[in-house]
C-alpha cells in the first residue's frame, strides 16, 4: 500500500513538474518579439533622380531598382518629358516629379536613366543630353539599363567606356551607335566604368540597383 502511494506521489510531482515548464514555455512564446528582415539604411540622406519615358518605359527596369534604392535609404525624385502620370510598357504607373529639363544634377548623387519601349522617342533629346553631359562634369553616379545608353553615347559621355546596352539577335544597331560614339561595348548583363553603370534590360533590373548602391557607397 505504501509503495504504490509512493508511486502516485511521484507520478503526480512528473505531472505538476510538466505542468510548470509547459506554462513557463508558453509564456516565453508569448512575449518572444516577431522575427522582421531587418535592411540597413546605407544610403541615408541620399538623393537620387530617375529618368522615365513619359509613355512606354520599361516596368520592371524602374521599379525594381527603386524598390532596392529606397530600402537602403535613397530619397527617389521621378523626372520624365512630361508632367502628370507616366506609364510603363506593363501597364504601370508612377507620379512625375520633375521634368528633366529641370534636373540639376548638383541636387542629387546619381541620375539614372531607365530603357523601355518608349525611352528614344522620348528622351533621345537635348535635355537628356545636357543632364548626363552634367552628371559626368560634376563628378556624379551616371547609370543607365536597356536601350538607353544610346542617349549617354549621343551626349558624348561614353568615350573610352566600357558599357553594355540592349540588343537583340536582329537588331545591333545600339551597339553601333555606342562604338560610333566611342564607348567600348561588352556583351554583358551589367558593366562599371567607374561612376558609369550600364545594364542590358529587364533581366539585370535587381543587379543593377545593387550596383547603383555599391558605387555610393564606395564614394
Amino acid at each position: 500500500m505504501r509503495r504504490t502511494l509512493q508511486i502516485y506521489g511521484v507520478i503526480i510531482i512528473i505531472i505538476l513538474v510538466g505542468v510548470l515548464v509547459y506554462q513557463n514555455l508558453g509564456k516565453k512564446l508569448e512575449v518572444l518579439p516577431e522575427e522582421k528582415p531587418m535592411v540597413e539604411k546605407t544610403l541615408d540622406g541620399k538623393k537620387i533622380a530617375m529618368i522615365i519615358a513619359f509613355r512606354d518605359f520599361r516596368d520592371e527596369e524602374y521599379f525594381v531598382p527603386k524598390e532596392i534604392l529606397e530600402a537602403a535609404g535613397v530619397e527617389i525624385k521621378t523626372a520624365s518629358n512630361k508632367t502628370g502620370t507616366a506609364t510603363g510598357a506593363d501597364g504601370g504607373d508612377v507620379k512625375v516629379d520633375l521634368l528633366v529639363s529641370e534636373i540639376n544634377p548638383a541636387d542629387f548623387d546619381a541620375v539614372v536613366f531607365i530603357g523601355g519601349p518608349g525611352c528614344l522617342e522620348n528622351l533621345d533629346n537635348e535635355s537628356s543630353y545636357r543632364v548626363a553631359q552634367e552628371t559626368i562634369s560634376q563628378n556624379r553616379v551616371l547609370a543607365s539599363i536597356c536601350i538607353s545608353p544610346v542617349i549617354l553615347a549621343k551626349a558624348g559621355v561614353l568615350e573610352g567606356k566600357k558599357v553594355t546596352v540592349w540588343s537583340s539577335t536582329m537588331d545591333k544597331s545600339s551597339i553601333k551607335i555606342l562604338e560610333e560614339n566611342g564607348a567600348i561595348y561588352e556583351a554583358k548583363s551589367i558593366v562599371r566604368d567607374g561612376k558609369i553603370i550600364t545594364a542590358n534590360g529587364p533581366s539585370a533590373a535587381k543587379e543593377f540597383g545593387k550596383a547603383i548602391i555599391e558605387v555610393l557607397t564606395s564614394k
